[in-house]
This record gives structure tokens, sequence and C-alpha cells, in this order.
């Protein structure tokens, strides 16, 4: 296989894993090539991108590779998240901090199996926004990253604990529940709840 074409199928694949990374020894099985061969060319993409002052960078972690922004450029990136402009959720957003707070703790992949989307960049903004944050890692396969709400998240709603939000029902299409976390989250979106109107959606 042609030498730039590989650095351009790796670069892909960590950028397809997304924050759980790769493992060299995953990379090299999916492109077919020998470990050291693929150790030596995520190498030279490490510094292919710092030579060109690229945005992005990958991080050697914890026996995986990942891609990360330049940390020089993290003031940019925390004034984004705080701007008038990004100060509401998304949809996206806002189904995976309702399966979060309900389902935590929990993996990015069964997240996905919930909604049936990558949630990648869903995870992303609730991260920058302090809302979820992770809690451990699984004991499965690749040991991925598990994520729960914050103290952030319980003061947005004026929850003394997790305990304190509506019951979930059993199956996560149920038209009342999608009605219970809609209400619940329209507190982020800027229309405020009470604690009153949380124990009055709990009761119904």
């Amino acid at each position: 296989m042609d030498y730039s074409r590989l650095k351009s199928i790796l670069e892909g694949l960590l950028f397809v894993a997304g924050e759980e990374g790769l493992s060299a020894k995953a990379i090299a099985d999916v492109v077919e090539m020998d470990i050291d061969v693929v150790r030596d060319v995520l190498r030279d993409l490490q510094s292919d991108f710092v030579r060109d002052e690229r945005g992005i960078r990958i991080a050697e972690v914890a026996g995986g590779f990942r891609l990360t922004t330049a940390p020089d450029h993290a003031p940019y990136f925390e004034k984004l998240a705080y701007s008038p402009a990004r100060s509401s959720l998304s949809q996206a957003a806002l189904e995976t901090l309702s399966i979060v707070a309900y389902r935590q703790p929990i993996t990015r992949i069964e997240i996905e199996e919930i909604r049936g989307v990558k949630a990648d960049r869903a995870l992303h903004t609730l991260l920058s926004k302090d809302l979820i944050e992770e809690v451990g890692r699984a004991e499965a396969l690749g040991r991925p990253i598990l994520y729960g709400t914050t103290k952030t998240f319980l003061d947005y709603f004026g929850l003394a604990g997790i305990d304190q939000l509506p019951d979930p029902l059993v199956s996560e299409s149920d038209d009342e529940l999608e009605e219970r976390t809609k209400m619940l989250f329209e507190r982020i979106e800027g229309r405020q709840l009470s604690l009153d109107d949380l124990r009055a959606l709990d009761m119904n």
C-alpha cells in the first residue's frame, strides 16, 4: 500500500473512533499490516501535525491513539463553548443528556445503540458544558469510557441528587417517557422549571 494512502487511512480510522481512540494492534488488524509499521506511521503522523501547525494532534493515551486538539488552542475552544451562539443545546445533545441521566454510568456505544446514530458530537458538547463527565471505564473489550452527569447538571435543575429525577419507564420509545424528557430538559433551553414543576412531572 502507498505510504501516503496508509497515513490517510490511519487518520480516518482515528477520526471515526472518536474519543475512545484505537490501539496500534486494532489498527494493524484493520489494515492488515505489522503493528510496528502502524506505530511508525502513527508517530510520523504526529510529527506531521506538529510540523504543519495543524489544529489536530494525535495523542497516545493508555496504550491507544486518538485525535485531540492542539493544547495551545484551548482558550479559543473555551470561548466558543461559552459564546451566546452556542448556549443552547441541539436536539441530539438533549436526547443524549437524557439517556446519560437515566442510564448512567453508560458508554458511548450504549448511547448510540439507544439513539440509533453516532453520539460523538453530542457527548463533546455536553462535556464542554460540564453537564456530563467521565466516571470510569467499563469492564468490556477496549475498556470504553463510562459517562455520568455532573454537579452542574444537578444545579441546572435544583436537584440534590439523581434520585430526584422522574422515574424512567421501561421503554425509551414510550410516548410518556419522551414527554417527561422533553419537559425536563426545557430548562436547559432557557425555559426555567422550578423544583415544584419537576415534582409535578414525576407525579404524572
